[in-house]
């Protein structure tokens, strides 16, 4: 079994982390550099920097942000948020990003996926899904969590493959900030339904959680901010208990 990985989520908002419930209530949660080299130095094996605000305000994500945190890690960077054509991707990887993620942009245009995937590769591109349990099924929302789709999750991760997509960034709005767990049954749904990487994201609170989220989830990796950027949790004590359990991760 290959090794999972532990990804550290900065949401930011006017150059600031932030985190909220659901999507909505953001508070700030410090500088993105200075949370970056903690997490550097703490052995976090991912950094995903996302702007909450920037496809809602027609923003593409800041270029001073991505080279201070570049600037502080020695580790995969993803950048997403208001990233809607070739020439933001091309700032977002100039300004020291090694992968980029669309939301929004994807849903709408999906032949930008293919045509990012031609210029850097499909592990530089990674799709970001948004759901919320609806009537049974996963529906996707985009604009921050605030449009609804008719798209339904599953069925949009294989499209999303297909097209070139290298990972899916998978986020259940439901638990987003809850701290009440991943949504397994939404993960293990769309990772049996690609045969590319897929990152849980929304409602990390313990360890187990974590535990959970591999297991019955069968992510490959798994995304969390509150609990690390409050100091709650420190990562190295979560792969310890992962390892403990089974769970292969990097050391």
């Amino acid at each position: 079994m290959l090794s999972k990985r532990i990804i550290a989520c900065l949401d930011v908002r006017d150059g600031q982390v932030v985190k909220g419930i659901n999507f909505e209530g953001l508070r700030s949660a410090g500088d993105p550099a200075a949370l970056a080299q903690r997490y550097n130095r703490e052995g976090i094996d991912e950094v995903v920097i996302l702007d909450v605000t920037a496809t809602i305000e027609k923003r593409k994500a800041m270029a001073r942000t991505i080279q201070a945190v570049a600037q502080e890690i020695f580790l995969p960077l993803c950048v997403g948020g208001g990233i809607n054509d070739e020439a933001h991707a091309d700032a977002a990887i100039e300004a020291g990003a090694d992968k980029v993620s669309l939301n929004t942009a994807a849903i709408a245009r999906p032949e930008l996926l293919t045509a990012l995937a031609r210029r850097y590769g499909s592990q530089a591109v990674i799709v970001a899904i948004d759901a919320k349990r609806e009537g049974g099924a996963f529906r996707i929302y985009v604009r921050s969590g605030r449009q609804a789709t008719d798209r339904d999750a599953v069925e949009w991760a294989r499209e999303a493959a297909g097209r070139g997509a290298g990972e899916i960034l998978l986020t259940s709005i439901d638990r987003d900030g809850t701290k009440s767990g991943f949504d397994c049954e939404l993960t293990a749904a769309v990772s049996e339904a690609v045969s590319i990487p897929v990152i849980a994201s929304g409602g990390a609170g313990t360890f187990d959680h974590f535990v959970d989220v591999f297991k019955a989830g069968k992510a490959d990796a798994a995304l969390a901010a509150s609990i690390f950027h409050y100091a709650e949790h420190a990562v190295v004590d979560l792969k310890r208990h992962l390892a403990a359990n089974g769970v292969p991760v990097r050391r």
